[in-house]
């Protein structure tokens, strides 16, 4: 069925365009016009863009996916981030045992092969990340978790009916020909949680990973005589980078540099969300120990660690364009079409433009959210 929106201003590929009608089939853009006269009488004022695809989504709507993984959980979290124009997610495991691990695999399967639609429509597989991790750069996983490789864990992740799979892993935790085999396999392997040296990630780099998760944050640093994970990240062009723009895990200016460095081409805006995000939630029960909420903030009881974020997608655009020195349009491209061609999804969303899904969202002047669309139906 052939559904039509009319719109003030519809960022795509291409730039701006003005008085746009956007025609759907069945969910996918099937023309994007200049609008009749009769058409105009129907318009959206302000400014409509794609969708968010969020590659690290922990928890959101009260839950957390680690505590107990299962299609109803998905569910709430997809609704919980879907009103902060989040059209498109990775469901993210933190590091645990390889039993909820394997439960986590079963909930996106349930949702993918029979879930109701508007979740179907939201979910793109899973994150997994951890737990091949560094206990040196561990933050907030729970180092008992933290392992090598085994047969067990490679069956969950190299399933094919669990979407998109994307996993984190420290190079000095995992061998060259590890990464090689997820690769081979069409798992999308990211750094992250590593105390690698470059030398290290580099290996990881040139045996297949192509991303970096939550730049800066649980990774070697860029020193004077050791250019760590961060120099690594940086110097490699033709790797992705993800960031948590909440003004707590980067300084602005932090940010700034590696945005800068990376381009909105290979940098990528992230949520690290937990439970608390569309959630009044203060304290949350995580292994053995709590999460807290401190204003915008979420740390452990001491307040020394950070874990996690309640940032939401729409909130961590804003903060990069307003404080970042970013453009609109590249903080909305970070948010879309880099990540979507990051897990391989670029034909599929992230842009506004024919034979992609109709995920938009409608911006007043002040970029205040206004209006989330989900496959053409408009679900806020």
């Amino acid at each position: 069925m052939k559904e039509s929106i009319t719109v003030e201003q519809v960022l795509t590929p291409k730039g701006w365009l003005e008085n746009q009608t956007i025609t759907a089939d069945s969910g996918k853009i099937v023309s994007i016009s200049d609008a009749t006269s009769a058409e105009l009488s129907s318009i959206y004022n302000g400014k409509l863009i794609p969708g968010y695809f969020d590659t690290q989504v922990n928890g959101g709507g009260g839950v957390l996916f680690n505590h107990s993984p299962s299609a109803a959980i998905v569910e709430t979290m997809a609704l919980a981030h879907l009103r902060f124009g989040t059209t498109s997610m990775l469901p993210t495991i933190i590091t645990d045992n390889a039993s909820t691990m394997a439960q986590a695999a079963d909930a996106i399967a349930e949702v993918m092969a029979g879930g109701p639609e508007c979740i179907k429509a939201l979910i793109k597989g899973i994150h997994f990340e951890g737990p091949f991790l560094s206990k040196a750069k561990k933050g907030v996983h729970e180092a008992q978790f933290i392992r090598t490789p085994s047969d067990v864990e490679l069956a969950t992740l190299c399933r094919k009916d669990i979407g998109k799979v994307l996993l984190t892993v420290a190079p000095e935790t995992v061998s060259t020909s590890f990464i090689k085999e997820m690769v081979a396999e069409g798992v999308v392997v990211a750094i992250g949680h590593t105390n690698a040296s470059y030398e290290q990630v580099q290996a990881a780099i040139d045996a297949g990973a192509t991303g970096f998760t939550h730049l800066y944050n649980a990774m070697s640093a860029l020193t004077s005589r050791e250019p760590g994970a961060v120099g690594a990240a940086l110097l490699n062009d033709r790797v992705y980078c993800g960031f948590i723009i909440d003004h707590h895990h980067l300084h602005r200016k932090s940010a700034e540099l590696a945005l800068n460095v990376k381009t909105a081409n290979r940098a990528m805006l992230v949520t690290d969300a937990m439970a608390h995000v569309g959630s009044d939630i203060e304290r949350l029960h995580f292994f053995n120990t709590e999460i807290v909420r401190h204003g915008d903030k979420l740390t452990t009881p001491d307040g020394k660690t950070l874990a996690g974020s309640c940032l939401d997608m729409h909130s961590a655009v804003l903060n990069t364009h307003n404080d970042c020195g970013v453009t609109l349009e590249d903080a909305s491209k970070m948010a879309s079409a880099t990540p979507a061609q990051f897990m391989g999804l670029e034909s599929d969303i992230g842009s506004i433009t024919e034979g992609q899904r109709a995920d938009f969202l409608l911006l007043n002047s002040a970029n205040v959210l206004t209006h989330v669309f989900s496959n053409m139906r408009m679900v806020f």
